[in-house]
């Protein structure tokens, strides 16, 4: 019996055929022993972060009523986002063997760690991960603060036109905001009649608004307590969203018209920021975003590991895969990002 009532996300969508590029390709990873767990790995991040949190803890009771606050609200942001990563890496099951300690694991981390449903998040990743840049179905690229189509730019209203045409502006300004529209959407999914699970990540989620809010009114006045959650919200949605901003965004979009099988759907719409130990530890492993994308269950720790493999293959097959570095990951985001706001505001009536 399972914690939670959710698709997996090891292995989305079909099977590909036997004998298909992806098959051969799984077949070298599986050989190479990239698909193994890494408990021990998993162990020691679960105990880093455990430690890391305790000392801001200590820190932000010692500190009292005090402007340093604002140091420790910038330590937690980046504790959050870290343990947010933890989460991701449980939801794909490449954690442990069993799903029910993943879903536990991921339930700690995401919905009592950093406020964010679990259940809520593995439903709306799973769709993207199954259709990764589809207009149509990848919930990451639908309309909302930002447009990232042409089909989009042609259809924005007279009201979206100013707001799309300097979206490559305001890019990295609303993601100050993503923490806070995270926990709005986690609560609008929990109030959702049938949601699975719904009371157990319901209890899990106020424990951690209790906790949080408790913990910082109790030791600071109201003044400096709002100013925390400011700095602390706004940097975790930023870090947060920068972490994921590089991976898709200004990569080719598809959909089920252009008839792509699962290896270059997944390689084709996707750019990895190129390895360093510092890449590697603040975006959580996600610069892999190839290998992740094709192997979603390889722990993370496996991924470096299994890129000269994915990129030497992919060259065999003539299939192009895009590595930068990180600046100019954000570049070509930001290009795209005002390419679309442009068309929209052509386009718009």
């Amino acid at each position: 019996m399972t914690i939670l009532s959710t698709p997996r996300l090891g292995s989305p969508g079909q099977a590909p055929p036997r004998g298909s590029d992806f098959a051969r390709l799984s077949q070298l990873i599986k050989s190479a022993g990239l698909m193994e767990r890494r408990r021990g790995y998993y162990v020691w991040k679960i105990v880093s972060l455990a430690g890391l949190a305790t000392v801001g803890g200590v820190a932000l009771a010692l500190l009292g009523n005090s402007w340093w606050q604002l140091v420790v609200a910038g330590l937690f942001a980046v504790i959050f986002t870290q343990v947010g990563f933890l989460g991701h890496d449980a939801g794909h099951r490449q954690a442990f063997s069993s799903r029910r300690a993943n879903d536990l694991l991921g339930l700690v981390c995401a919905t009592t760690g950093i406020g964010l449903s679990y259940g809520w998040w593995v439903d709306k990743h799973v769709r993207h991960h199954v259709h990764p840049n589809d207009e149509h179905r990848d919930p990451d690229v639908g309309v909302g603060a930002f447009i990232f189509t042409t089909g989009q730019a042609g259809a924005v209203g007279r009201k979206g036109r100013l707001l799309y045409r300097y979206q490559a502006w305001t890019f990295f300004p609303l993601l100050l905001l993503e923490g806070i529209n995270l926990h709005v959407s986690s609560i609008r999914h929990l109030l959702r009649p049938g949601t699975p699970r719904r009371g157990r990540e319901t209890a899990m989620l106020a424990a951690h608004f209790a906790g949080y809010l408790t913990a910082v009114f109790v030791v600071m006045s109201p003044v400096h307590a709002v100013a925390f959650i400011a700095v602390n919200q706004g940097l975790f949605g930023l870090y947060l969203g920068c972490s994921f901003a590089p991976n898709h965004k200004g990569m080719p979009a598809l959909s089920a018209a252009d008839h792509a099988d699962f290896l270059r759907r997944q390689v084709l719409t996707s750019r990895n920021v190129r390895r360093h130990w510092v890449t590697d530890a603040a975006l959580g492993g996600l610069n892999y975003q190839i290998e992740h994308h094709l192997f979603p269950s390889m722990p993370r720790v496996n991924l470096r590991r299994a890129q000269p493999i994915v990129r030497q293959f992919c060259a065999s097959i003539q299939v192009r895969y895009l590595e930068t570095g990180p600046i100019t990951s954000y570049r070509q985001a930001l290009r795209h990002l005002d390419t679309i706001g442009r068309e929209a505001r052509a386009t718009s009536p």
